[in-house]
């Protein structure tokens, strides 16, 4: 009789033993599974859900025959400007082609082509330079403007002239240190759509002695011929 409940006592002893390990390994391997997957981003939406990339970054893309475009002004003196035409980057600290003052870029308004980009220094620069430039822009042509550090000490009358035939409505108001971004035509008939101006105020500036960034994007028609 003892020996009887001994073997019982022992077989149920061995199967709680059994059931333990087995439901030890059970756990670890799923345990293990789902950390690997985790691990390998499993639980991250597939690829063909993720939002969808528009040129420059935009938020939406452009519809036909219009150019997409985002431009940046700069942050204080610190942080440069940028400006991207149809997912190009034209401009930006990055590509060495910025500095103080007024960064534009010209663009072809039929083709989109890269016209020239050129900067000018409107704190102790020779205005003389910025007013050929603008002279010399082609009818037809897209221009594209992010203000750095100080864009309006040295403007006078005429530049202010040449950027209103460009479509601006804000340049005769701009100011020392104001932000200032833009994107006009030559041969533009109505003021452009496309302009951000923000004014340098102690009581509001962002950062000490300048105003925060502005940033635009949008879709500029291309010129039909």
């Amino acid at each position: 009789m003892r020996i009887t409940s001994v073997i019982r006592a022992m077989v149920l002893l061995l199967t709680l033993l059994g059931t333990w390990f087995l439901m030890q390994s059970y756990f670890q391997r799923s345990w293990r599974a789902v950390s690997l997957r985790s691990w390998l981003g499993a639980s991250k939406k597939p690829s063909s859900q993720k939002l969808p990339r528009h040129k420059c970054g935009n938020q939406k893309s452009c519809p036909q025959n219009h150019f997409a475009f985002k431009i940046i002004s700069g942050a204080a003196n610190v942080v440069g400007p940028s400006i991207c035409f149809e997912d190009l980057v034209l401009m930006s600290s990055v590509k060495n082609n910025i500095g103080r003052g007024l960064n534009i870029a010209l663009v072809n308004g039929t083709t989109g082509k890269l016209l020239k980009t050129d900067v000018f220094d409107m704190y102790s620069g020779d205005i003389t330079k910025l007013q050929t430039f603008l002279q010399g822009i082609k009818l037809g042509t897209l221009v594209l403007t992010a203000s750095y550090d100080d864009a309006a000490t040295k403007m006078n009358a005429k530049v202010r002239a040449y950027f209103t035939e460009l479509g601006s409505s804000h340049v005769g108001a701009l100011a020392f240190r104001d932000n200032w971004v833009f994107l006009g035509a030559k041969g533009l008939m109505n003021k452009s759509p496309f302009e951000k101006h923000i004014k340098n105020d102690k009581e509001k500036n962002k950062y000490e002695g300048w105003p925060e960034l502005l940033e635009m994007e949008g879709c500029a028609p291309r010129k039909m011929d």
